[in-house]
């Protein structure tokens, strides 16, 4: 008699779970087709959007003790910024984030009596023609201030330069894409796996496969495997596509896509834990999705899927960042667009895997089969 293989009874699961979320149209809308909805949107917009105020830091350098500074200092238009160290002020000037790292020299001879210089990178070209005329307007406020009738030819008091540092383009695509990968993990995760093994046992296929020779084991890791299998080549369409058709970002080519695909995988398992957690608690299809929007949706809003979390208030930042799903759209973003490797995200890894203990520990405890 031919041995039971629990391993061929797992795949035979696996194939038909898979074909049943691609017959799903909750399952493709909420993967594929509302990421991608956003990604166009986003794509099509482009870099246009207008930013009123100016971000700007201060060159450790600088002479404050002078009407210029005073005036950028008070100005609303420009705001002067800071950052705990250097390697933050370099990550906001490679991505365009701060205009440039603004820097005023007094000189020893009298005209003119202080040089300014803006050190910036190619990330900021788009906010150069509304910047400089305001920094401009401002030197000749001051100017004509101190001569009320100063003539044209004149020596200003302050002369310009500009360090240009040319760099990769930081596009907004850079930013949305990894958002909206990682808001297609999520929504798979927690929504798929909560339905999914909620219906089962609801419609008693988990019994009816009690009642084979394959174990409770190889059970979930056929349906797991389906899901994870399901939401890799969603993953792989989303990066080509934003890569093909918006110009996405791959410092490192396919090596950087292998390397994002890594940490979907990562992220989806984490995700998956959280649907476990759903499909225990419910008690009927009604309040499925009352328990994972309180999973998914503070995620959605606070963990930079739309925005950068810098923009939240400094008391709810740790909120933020304190969620998986930050740290998963951190490491996407570091790996596509600074070339970063895997190993240089390993605390954003370390804490994905550790809100992975503590999930699938949670999941244990509250998943039921009947």
């Amino acid at each position: 008699m031919q041995q039971y293989s629990q391993l061929k009874a797992m795949l035979a699961i696996t194939r038909g779970s898979l074909k049943s979320i691609f017959r799903s149209p909750s399952a493709v809308v909420f993967s594929f087709v509302f990421p991608f909805v956003f990604i166009l949107v986003f794509g099509f917009i482009g870099n246009n959007a207008g930013i009123p105020v100016y971000k700007i830091a201060l060159d450790k350098n600088c002479d404050t003790a002078n009407t210029l500074f005073d005036s950028i200092k008070t100005s609303n238009r420009i705001k002067i910024v800071r950052f705990t160290n250097d390697n933050e002020l370099r990550d906001n000037l490679l991505k365009g984030k701060i205009t440039g790292i603004f820097n005023i020299k007094k000189n020893t001879t009298e005209v003119p009596a202080y040089t300014y210089t803006i050190a910036t990178t190619s990330a900021s070209n788009d906010k150069w023609p509304q910047f400089m005329p305001i920094v401009n307007n401002i030197v000749n406020t001051i100017s004509n201030q101190k001569y009320n009738n100063r003539k044209i030819y004149a020596v200003p008091d302050f002369e310009y330069k500009r360090d240009v540092e040319k760099i990769r383009e930081y596009k907004t695509i850079d930013f949305i894409l990894p958002g909206q990968l990682g808001f297609s993990l999520l929504s798979s995760g927690v929504f798929g796996v909560a339905f999914m093994f909620f219906n089962l046992r609801n419609t008693l296929v988990l019994k009816r496969f009690f009642a084979t020779p394959i174990s409770r084991t190889y059970i979930i890791l056929g349906e797991g495997l389906a899901r994870v299998i399901f939401q890799m080549l969603t993953a792989i369409v989303i990066i080509v596509a934003g890569r093909f058709i918006f110009g996405f970002t791959l410092v490192n080519g396919f090596t950087t896509l292998l390397e994002m695909l890594v940490l979907s995988f990562l992220g989806l398992l984490v995700f998956m834990g959280l649907g476990f957690i759903v499909s225990g608690l419910a008690t009927s299809d009604s309040s499925i999705p009352p328990f994972a929007n309180l999973l998914t949706l503070p995620q959605f809003l606070l963990g930079g899927t739309f925005f950068s979390i810098d923009v939240f208030p400094r008391w709810l930042q740790p909120i933020s960042k304190a969620l998986p799903l930050t740290h998963l759209n951190t490491a996407m973003r570091a790996v596509a667009f600074e070339g970063q490797s895997l190993w240089d995200v390993k605390n954003e890894i370390g804490i994905l895997l550790l809100w992975g203990v503590i999930v699938y520990a949670v999941a244990v405890k509250v998943f039921k089969w009947e």
